[in-house]
């Protein structure tokens, strides 16, 4: 009787799973994080908490084994990681799904946990995820196809603690039988979002609802959908290694509500416009060249007062106002937040503590050129890069004050080293395309680099006081 009733209910069961979408198939593993709440984020991801709960119900409808967790430490990544891999059978499809922070440090891409403590380069791989690591542990437990989804590319509070950074996501090597997905291009960062939820898990969804298509079609769709939606502003980042056929959703697992799809006419290429006949169209007069932004302005006293990190830090400071090391991070904090005499007061404290602290002095000259002390910053870079002469942050601080100096010629030369040791430091590029510009050369190459890189640099420069605009 007993093993009756069993059966009765497996069947029951099984009919109420295939109502919903594909049954659990336990050859289909998927861990998905979504991180949301990072304490040094002046708001929360709203967005990656929607997408992780969309993308964890969508993969339990195309029959994945779903772990799906939010806000993790960075034991809680550790552990949901070790789950996953033990739980990874031999010729399995694991997924990995990640929405949260990014970063790059020495060509690798790092997933961030929530309780990250950023504040030099070194402290990245200490404190973050490796993705090629990740992808190479799915590998080396036996899944026969390996797909990562990787919704990391934001502008995050920690690439400016340390000047000598690459904005966004760096390319991954993988293993065989892989197919990965950044939300936008390597080395990009997407605008930051206050949305419920995001463009990129947007289309994703729509595309690993189709049914019969396979993953690569459909992370290829979910690209060519993006770039459509943000007319190429915008451009996800693919990679594949696929040798083995898989796709998420056959025909009995699309939704209720999902309209038919037809194949034919799935992905039509928009028709092409007919040029204007000569004579019939009266042409537009030239839009202006260049538009300054508008800096951000400086935070307010109770704004700081309510900062967490900048209260943790104050609070460690009263208990010792010997500790060089916290008054450095809150001049830091100060500093990307604007709030340049409150930082010149903890790099001051600093240097009378340390006078050979290199970097205190990059920071000290960095803040004196953004508020026009241009001279005394001058001798604040110059003593740095003496005690320090392989300090790239300082030389891509001096050619800030080279350039605010007029002194066009020291400042492409400063950029242009700082470039050599960095390629991808979007401060330094659009600093000597500024240059080039005011010394009567183009330098849009480096300033499209430098955008393309941090959509925010103009902003950024503006701020101290240097737009991009040639009189």
């Amino acid at each position: 009787m007993r093993t009756a009733v069993a059966l009765l209910l497996t069947g029951l069961i099984a009919v109420l799973a295939s109502a919903e979408g594909r049954a659990a198939d336990p050859s289909r593993m998927a861990l998905v994080i979504g991180n949301a709440k990072y304490p040094d984020n002046e708001f929360v991801l709203t967005d990656a908490a929607n997408d992780t709960q969309d993308i964890a119900e969508e993969l339990k409808r195309d029959g994945f084994v779903v772990d799906r967790q939010s806000d993790l430490t960075g034991d809680g990544m550790r552990q949901a990681l070790d789950r996953f891999y033990a739980r990874i059978a031999q010729g399995s499809t694991a997924l990995f799904f990640f929405d949260g922070f990014g970063i790059q440090s020495n060509r690798q891409t790092y997933l961030l946990p929530v309780d990250a403590q950023v504040w030099t380069e070194p402290d990245v791989s200490r404190d973050g995820f490796a993705l090629e690591a990740i992808l190479g542990e799915m590998n080396s437990r036996g899944a026969g196809i390996k797909i990562a989804i990787i919704d990391a590319s934001r502008r995050n509070p920690f690439e400016r603690r340390f000047r000598r950074y690459s904005a966004g996501l760096a390319p991954v090597i993988t293993p065989n039988n892989s197919i990965v997905i950044y939300s936008t291009a390597l080395g990009s960062v997407v605008s930051t979002s206050k949305n419920d939820r995001g463009l990129f898990v947007t289309e994703l969804l729509r595309e690993i609802r189709t049914p019969n298509v396979s993953v690569e079609q459909a992370l290829t769709n979910t690209k060519n959908g993006v770039v459509r939606a943000t007319n190429q502003e915008q451009v996800p980042w693919l990679t594949s290694s696929l040798t083995s056929e898989f796709s998420f959703a056959a025909l009995s697992t699309r939704p209720p509500d999902a309209k038919p799809v037809d194949q034919t006419q799935q992905k039509q290429e928009p028709q092409k416009q007919e040029p204007p006949k000569q004579g019939t169209q009266k042409q537009e007069p030239p839009k202006p060249v260049c538009e300054a932004p508008r800096p951000d302005s400086p935070p307010s006293a109770d704004d700081l007062a309510k900062d967490p990190v900048i209260a943790d830090l104050t609070r460690k400071i009263a208990a010792n106002s010997n500790d060089a090391n916290a008054r450095y991070k809150r001049g830091q904090v100060y500093a990307i937040k604007h709030a340049y005499p409150q930082a010149m007061a903890d790099f001051d404290a600093v240097i009378r503590l340390n006078p050979r602290d290199a970097e205190a002095l990059n920071n000290r000259c960095w803040t004196r050129a953004a508020t026009g002390d241009l001279q005394v910053a001058l001798a604040d870079c110059n003593q740095a890069l003496q005690l320090d002469p392989g300090l790239t942050d300082a030389l891509d601080s001096r050619g800030l004050v080279n350039l605010k100096l007029g002194k066009t010629a020291e400042a492409i030369k400063d950029y242009s080293d700082a470039i050599q040791r960095n390629p991808r430091s979007s401060s330094s590029l659009f600093g000597r395309g500024v240059a080039a510009r005011k010394s009567g050369g183009d330098g849009s190459v480096d300033i499209a680099l430098a955008k393309s890189m941090d959509p925010n640099i103009a902003k950024e420069f503006a701020g101290y006081g240097v737009t991009e605009c040639v009189p």
